[in-house]
């Protein structure tokens, strides 16, 4: 199976010169945002390597991994950095990426993927589903013109990221046999890992970097970064956040309707601590 390479959009299609620096300039909140977002974005080669590796065999899973998911995530690292870069100058993105990425580097392994390929697959489901949630949210908070073309092409992209994915964990579930109780035991436990690990070390180091006198006080770090996650949570799309968390269950309509009202209330918590 082949694919076309070419991205849906490029880093050029953005006009940075165009940025009304008014409207987000002293938002502090939706600068830790952007920025935690940009390093995650950026450190995307390392975790589609180990999905590669863990996908030998399946060329057509392996190729569009590495021609089309990478390549998207690493612009979306680059577009993003570019638009912080522009806005907060003073701000040394190459330093505290690189303490980001001597962090997140060393947790970021092979040994954190699920030992079934079709599992895997439901887990990656989970993660598309919050960037998606994450850049939807971010589209709705702001109101700059740049800012806003820039969140919708990214989530568009997630989007389309979470149904290739859910695709072939459809393949791989015929294919393993594994039943709704294993399944939704991955998904909570990737949603418990988002909220430990990947933002946190980006926050922390965005942070770090911002306020060096407060390096290791918990307790600011808590307050700073709290705002911005509070921020996030109250533009969290709660509704099309619970509908592709359930999907890869495959539940009976009747079901999917009774859990899914009650879950979107519970959204904002899915995804932030």
């Amino acid at each position: 199976m082949s694919y076309n390479t070419s991205l849906p959009w490029t880093l050029d299609s953005l006009d940075l010169d165009r940025i009304e620096f008014e409207r987000v300039r002293h938002n502090e909140d939706l600068f830790f945002l952007l920025c935690s977002a940009s390093f995650v974005e950026s450190g995307s080669d390392l975790y589609t390597h180990n999905l590669v590796d863990h996908f030998a065999g399946d060329e057509a899973l392996q190729t569009w991994l590495s021609q089309h998911w990478e390549q998207e995530e690493l612009q979306h690292g680059h577009a993003l950095a570019a638009y912080v870069r522009k806005v907060w100058p003073e701000f040394d993105w190459e330093r505290g990426f690189q303490a980001f990425w001597d962090e997140y580097g060393a947790v970021c392994t092979a040994d954190e993927l699920e030992p079934s390929r079709g599992l895997e697959l439901a887990a990656r489901c989970v993660v598309e589903t919050g960037t998606a949630s994450l850049y939807r949210a971010l589209n709705d908070i702001t109101d700059e013109p740049v800012l806003k073309q820039l969140t919708n092409h990214i989530k568009s992209d997630e989007v389309r990221h979470y149904k290739h994915f859910y695709q072939h964990y459809r393949l791989y579930r015929e294919r393993e046999g594994f039943g709704r109780y294993k399944v939704f035991r991955t998904l909570l436990r990737r949603v418990n890992e988002i909220k430990s690990e990947d933002s946190d070390i980006a926050l922390r180091h965005v942070f770090n970097q911002c306020y060096p006198q407060h390096i290791d006080n918990h307790a600011e770090f808590k307050r700073i970064t709290g705002r911005a996650q509070a921020l996030l949570r109250r533009n969290i799309p709660a509704e099309m956040t619970v509908k592709m968390l359930l999907k890869p269950l495959d539940l009976p309509p009747r079901v999917q309707g009774w859990v899914e009202k009650p879950l979107a209330k519970m959204a904002e918590k899915l995804f932030l601590n």
